[in-house]
């Protein structure tokens, strides 16, 4: 059985973590099959957007234990350095839209992967658990990096501290995910906001995405200089001609990603 399960359909790439019976651990094989799979969303002019959930109850709980304490596994390092940090570099450097759709409990790694999307939707059961203070382990898979960034140093060192469960609704309310949705509605507002961004000028989108990327280095005077280049690369495309001509057109746009 794979690991992963990926669908093109549309312009939207649809990959799930499916390893169900371990509530979608990471294990090497999957974690090399998603980056595969998002390697090939970037390249691939085909891929428009991209959605990330998971088979079963679950998101992803983290790492599978079982290998990481393997003798002949890759061990800690291994799997950071060959597995999560790739994985972490992969997201935010794919320059499609990724929808992030966290159906159940998101834990550990997976709870730091998920909130790597640019869209990240949640079931009204869902929860986020920064597990690793319950197994002696420091955050990893980008998350001392992107969890204060998203709810403030307070919030996310307490949260990584304590290894508190954090519904749907709390993470919503802190800044932390963009929606949530009764259970049974989320999987169709997800393919539709998917749909929505692969019909959308995805070549803004990937510009967008580096701003947002450098924002965290730069200071005004950099970013404001960033935005004026990124502005007139945009400027350039096809997507922008279009969308104007469109407007005076009184039509709906036709946006190629170009």
């Amino acid at each position: 059985m794979t690991t992963l399960i990926k669908d093109l359909n549309q312009g939207v790439l649809y990959l799930s973590l499916n390893r169900p019976d371990k509530f979608n651990a990471f294990n090497r094989e999957m974690a090399l099959a998603l980056q595969e799979a998002l390697a090939e969303a970037h390249e691939n002019d085909a891929v428009r957007a991209v959605v990330l959930t998971g088979e079963g109850k679950a998101f992803c709980s983290g790492q599978d234990l079982g290998e990481a304490i393997d003798p002949n596994g890759p061990g800690l390092d291994g799997i950071l350095n060959e597995h999560y940090n790739p994985l972490v570099r992969l997201m935010r450097s794919c320059m499609k839209p990724i929808v992030v759709v966290v159906n159940g409990v998101a834990a550990g790694a997976g709870a730091n992967l998920a909130l790597l999307g640019d869209i990240v939707l949640a079931s009204e059961h869902a929860t986020f658990i920064q597990a690793f203070a319950n197994i002696g382990l420091v955050p990893d898979t980008g998350g001392t990096w992107t969890l204060p960034r998203l709810v403030g140093p307070g919030r996310a060192s307490a949260w990584m501290m304590l290894g508190d469960k954090i519904t749907a609704q709390e993470a919503q309310a802190a800044g932390m995910i963009y929606r949530v949705y009764p259970a049974v509605d989320l999987h169709k507002a997800a393919m539709q906001m998917a749909q929505r961004l692969a019909q959308s000028p995805t070549k803004a989108f990937a510009l967008s995405k580096q701003a947002l990327n450098a924002s965290v280095y730069h200071g005004l005077s950099d970013q404001l200089e960033l935005e004026r280049r990124l502005q007139n690369e945009a400027g350039a495309s096809q997507d922008f001609q279009e969308g104007v001509q469109a407007f005076l057109e009184k039509r709906r746009p036709e946006f190629k990603g170009k």
